[in-house]
């Protein structure tokens, strides 16, 4: 069976050119047909699912993507974005405790800037993901493929002269992906991931606060957002209050290798 990360490299990247182009035509049909007034608010419509594919961190619109691991298993995918940071190192001591293992999606400039804490994660046991090579957090979505492409790959190829192996996984930042990002997916053999449990650890510092929200959606299967070095300081008892709720669910933190798999959803 094909792996759940070679199912999930884009195969057509440039698709979405089809559906502009199609969706443009009628528009203009109408337009001339019925006029401005039918035409103008479809023409408004007409763009609301490139929008969606961009605003959306789940949207398959432009490249497939997974928001949680087809499975039926007790697991969850624990994925810590934007380190390596100076909590790094606790949250490893924290996931080696519960014998869990989570994926870190590393900033490639960090990554360059902190080589030792990448190769620790590596020596752990845990996964390594690209999230860029520079978090632009404000205008990610909004980069042209030139930039994109820069980014994406610039990331790979810091983490790949670190760890001797190139990343699977790619997460967007902020989770917007843009029309141009399946392209350098594609010829990196960069899978996209996404979440369906998050507390919104990236702004909010409240520990129980965080920790409940993401615990309403601890299933098997999740895919959990999390993230480390945040200005709020709190992210480490953050995910210290995450494992003992995967503890207490009877839920084991695995990578998504190691699961049996069905249909990606």
């Amino acid at each position: 069976m094909q792996d759940l990360h070679s199912r999930l490299i884009p195969e057509h990247p440039h698709r979405w050119w089809a559906w502009l182009a199609v969706s443009q035509l009628v528009v203009a049909w109408l337009w001339w047909r019925f006029g401005w007034w039918i035409g103008l608010p479809c023409m408004v419509l007409s763009h609301a699912p490139f929008w969606w594919g961009v605003l959306m961190p789940r949207s398959q619109f432009y490249s497939p993507c997974l928001s949680r691991l087809p499975t039926r298993e007790r697991v969850v995918w624990l994925t810590i974005d934007d380190g390596p940071s100076n909590e790094t190192m606790a949250m490893l001591d924290l996931l080696d405790a519960h014998g869990a293992k989570a994926t870190f999606f590393v900033v490639g400039e960090r990554a360059a800037a902190h080589p030792e804490q990448v190769l620790e994660i590596a020596r752990r046991g845990h996964g390594i993901g690209n999230h860029s090579a520079s978090h632009p957090a404000a205008m990610f979505w909004a980069l042209g493929p030139r930039r994109m492409r820069t980014e994406i790959t610039r990331c790979q190829d810091a983490l790949r002269s670190i760890t001797g192996t190139a990343p699977v996984w790619f997460r967007a930042v902020v989770g917007m992906a843009n029309p141009f990002v399946a392209a350098p997916l594609r010829d990196l053999g960069l899978a996209r991931v996404a979440w369906n449990a998050r507390g919104y650890d990236g702004i909010a510092g409240d520990v129980a606060n965080v920790v409940a929200r993401i615990e309403r959606n601890l299933e098997p299967g999740a895919i959990v957002l999390l993230h480390e070095g945040v200005a709020h300081g709190h992210n480490v008892d953050i995910l210290r209050g995450v494992l003992a709720k995967l503890d207490a669910a009877g839920l084991r933190a695995v990578l998504p290798e190691l699961v049996t798999l069905g249909d990606v959803r």
